[in-house]
C-alpha cells in the first residue's frame, strides 16, 4: 500500500495527499471537529466516515488543525485537508476553521468531489458552501448543534435571532439538511429551513453492553454490594444543565443514603461541581473499553440537557443497561417509552425531573425492569444502517442535481490510469 503521508503545503492549507480510489462516490466532508476529539459531533462523524470508507467510498475531510495537534492522524484511505483555526468561544479545546473560499475553489477545481457535505456552520463551513455553489457542486449539510439555544447560556442572548438567521441561510443554500430526529425535522421546517431530511443515529453495540459491568470499578467508586450509582456522561458545562443532576442526587441521597454519583467527562464547570459536590466521583474523559465499563457499572443515568439535537449518550446508556431519566426531547423522545424502558418528564420541568429520579432510585425492581428493556430498545440501531441511509440521501441529491449514480459505478476517477489509483483496504475505526 503506497504511503498516504505525503504532505504538500498550499498557503494556509496543509493537504494530506487526496489519494484517488476506486469507489462509488467521492465525498468532501467539511467540519470543525473530528476524532479523536471527544464530543457528539466528532463521534457521529467518525462512525459515518469509517462506514463510508469500509463501503469503498473516497472521503476527503476538510477541517481546522486543532490545538496541540502537530500532524494529521493518518487513517488508511482517508484524505485530510487542514486549515488554520481560532479557538471556539467557551469551547477552547475546539477551533473554528478560518474562511477559505478561494483555497477550496482551487482544491476542488483541480480534483472535483462528487458532492460536498458540510457538518458544522462556522466560517469554514460557510466558505465550503460558497465554494461548492460557485463550482456547481451538489451540497448537503448536517444540523448538529442548537447554537441559538446555547447563546442564552453564555451571555449573548441578544445574538439568538441573528444566529438563527445565519444558520437558516447557510442550510438553505444546501440541497439537503440532515437532522437526527423526526421532531427536529418538524421544528426546523416550521422555522423556515428547507429540504430537511431525517438521518438517525446509531449506537456502537459492539462497544456498549451490560456485560462490561465491573465490580472492581464500582469498588473504586466506594460502592458496596448493590448500592445504586447515578451516572452522567458528557461535557460539564452550563448548556448541559448539569446542576440539576446534583440537585437530584441530593434529593435521592436524603432517602437512599448509600447512593453514589459519578461524572464522566470534563468541561468549564468541573471545578465548581467538585466544590459543590465533593462526595461525587469525577472520572474525567473516558474512551473505548473504559467508557463502556463506566456506563455499565452504573445503574441510573440522568440526562437533564435541553439543548441537544440528539444526545448520543442516551442510546449508549440504554445499550449499557441503564435506567434513564430524561426530558422528553431529542434522542430520549425517540427511544424511550416512558414507564416501559425509562422515564420521560416534560422538558424544563425541574421538579418533575428530580421527583422522577427519586422515585426510580427508591424502586430497585422497577429500575431493573427498565434496564433490561432499555437494552432491547436499541438492539437494532447499528451505525452500518445509518451509513447506508446517509449514502442514500447523498445519491438522492445527486440525482436531483442531474447526476445519477448507480451502485458500484466509478465516478470522478474512472479516467485515471490504473497505476494512479490506490485500492482501499478497510480503515480502522475513527472513534
Amino acid at each position: 500500500m503506497p504511503s498516504l503521508g505525503v504532505v504538500k503545503t498550499s498557503d494556509d492549507l496543509l493537504i494530506e495527499s487526496f489519494a484517488p480510489q476506486l469507489s462509488s462516490l467521492r465525498i468532501a466532508v467539511v467540519t470543525e471537529t473530528f476524532p479523536p476529539e471527544v464530543n457528539g459531533v466528532a463521534m457521529t462523524l467518525g462512525w459515518l466516515v469509517n462506514g463510508m470508507l469500509k463501503k469503498g467510498h473516497a472521503v476527503q475531510v476538510v477541517r481546522p488543525r486543532q490545538s496541540r495537534e502537530q500532524n494529521a492522524v493518518q487513517h488508511e484511505g482517508l484524505d485530510e485537508v487542514l486549515s488554520k483555526g481560532v479557538p471556539l468561544p467557551a469551547y477552547g479545546e475546539l477551533r473554528f476553521g478560518m474562511p477559505s473560499k478561494n483555497r477550496l475553489l482551487k482544491l476542488w477545481a483541480e480534483r472535483r468531489p462528487d458532492i460536498v457535505h458540510v457538518v458544522t456552520e462556522g466560517p469554514l463551513g460557510w466558505s465550503a458552501v460558497a465554494a461548492a455553489r460557485k463550482l456547481q457542486l451538489p451540497i448537503t449539510s448536517s444540523f448538529h448543534t442548537n447554537f441559538q439555544s446555547y447563546s442564552q447560556h453564555y451571555g449573548i442572548g441578544l445574538l439568538k435571532t441573528p444566529i438563527e438567521s445565519y444558520l437558516r441561510k447557510l442550510h438553505n443554500r444546501t440541497q439537503a439538511t440532515m437532522v437526527p430526529t423526526r421532531t427536529l425535522v418538524q421544528d426546523l421546517t416550521a422555522r423556515g429551513y428547507e429540504n430537511v431530511t431525517l438521518l438517525s443515529r446509531g449506537v456502537a453495540l459492539e462497544q456498549f453492553g451490560p456485560q462490561h459491568r465491573s465490580d472492581e470499578l464500582r469498588r473504586q467508586w466506594g460502592v458496596q454490594g448493590q448500592e445504586p450509582v447515578i451516572l452522567l456522561v458528557g461535557r460539564l458545562a452550563k448548556e448541559k444543565n448539569v446542576g440539576l443532576v446534583v440537585a437530584a442526587f441530593r434529593a435521592i441521597k436524603a432517602r437512599v443514603p448509600t447512593v453514589k454519583l459519578v461524572f464522566v467527562g470534563d468541561g468549564p464547570l468541573r471545578k465548581a461541581l467538585t466544590e459543590a459536590c465533593p462526595e461525587a466521583c469525577f472520572a474525567g474523559v473516558q474512551k473505548g473499553a473504559d467508557l463502556a465499563a463506566h456506563y455499565a457499572s452504573a445503574d441510573l443515568f440522568l440526562f437533564p440537557s435541553m439543548t441537544e439535537t440528539y444526545g448520543n449518550v442516551v442510546p449508549e446508556a440504554m445499550a449499557s443497561g441503564l435506567a434513564v431519566v430524561s426530558y422528553d426531547c431529542a434522542a430520549a423522545l425517540e427511544l424511550i417509552e416512558s414507564g416501559d424502558n425509562g422515564v420521560l418528564v416534560p422538558t424544563g420541568d425541574d421538579v418533575s425531573f428530580v421527583n422522577a429520579a427519586v422515585q426510580l432510585a427508591q424502586d430497585p425492581q422497577r429500575m431493573a425492569q427498565y434496564r433490561t428493556a432499555a437494552v432491547q430498545a436499541v438492539a437494532n440501531r447499528s451505525w452500518d444502517a445509518v451509513c447506508d441511509s446517509f449514502v442514500h440521501t447523498l445519491r438522492s441529491v445527486l440525482e436531483r442535481h442531474g447526476r445519477p449514480f448507480a451502485t458500484g459505478q466509478v465516478t470522478g476517477l474512472s479516467a485515471l490510469p490504473t497505476k494512479e489509483r490506490l485500492a482501499h483496504s478497510h480503515a480502522r475505526p475513527l472513534v
